[in-house]
């Protein structure tokens, strides 16, 4: 699971870079047309950065787990899936961010929001799984750890969310504001908001 998983994701983050191009540019002017692509630059540093904390994060995720059962199977495939989209949104963002108006960078930084506030949800459901099933939990991981980690998601989908409505409604770089700091959030909790207990460590 993990080394499929990995090699998922190190398929998701090399995809990121096929949106930086070489510009067209006329005798003498390479420099400027590079500057001129700030947009891509900025697009693929942000989902570089989300996919590698998602990487982290995944890793911290199933140091918790001692056995893989078909369900969390299936739910893992939906984290991947949510990983696997993330190249499609940086296109439309950097393309907007380049030549669209506001009206298209706002369409993309709400299309932006609800790819990663998809990405939030399969985690509720992983940690949710193991909440009802404290058997597949490694020995000094305690219940009441897990049930501490199922905050990281649910605030995923809200502050997520809310960065699509600010997007939306006040304007998209408050929207790609709130996007880049809920990514900021989810690096520094990337091994779970507290350090894991040893409660239930054998003797």
């Amino acid at each position: 699971m993990k080394a499929f998983s990995d090699g998922v994701l190190a398929i998701v983050i090399t995809l990121l870079v096929l949106e930086l191009r070489l510009p067209e540019h006329a005798p003498g002017q390479l420099f400027h047309s590079l500057l001129h692509e700030w947009p891509s630059y900025l697009a693929f540093v942000v989902s570089f950065v989300y996919v590698g904390v998602i990487w982290l994060s995944h890793h911290a995720l199933l140091r918790l787990v001692r056995a893989m059962t078909l369900g969390l199977v299936w739910i893992n495939l939906g984290i991947l899936f949510g990983a696997v989209i993330i190249p499609f949104p940086t296109a439309v963002l950097a393309s907007a961010l380049a030549k669209g108006g506001d009206d298209d960078l706002r369409v993309a930084v709400v299309f932006y929001a609800l790819s990663a506030a998809l990405m939030s949800a399969p985690w509720l459901f992983f940690f949710r799984y193991l909440r009802r099933h404290p058997a597949l939990l490694e020995h000094d991981i305690t219940e009441t750890y897990v049930r501490t980690q199922f905050q990281r998601p649910v605030t995923g989908l809200v502050l997520y969310g809310l960065s699509g409505l600010l997007g939306w409604f006040v304007h998209p770089l408050v929207g790609l504001g709130g996007i880049i700091v809920m990514i900021i959030y989810h690096a520094v909790t990337s091994g779970g908001l507290r350090k894991a207990p040893l409660a239930r460590h054998s003797s």
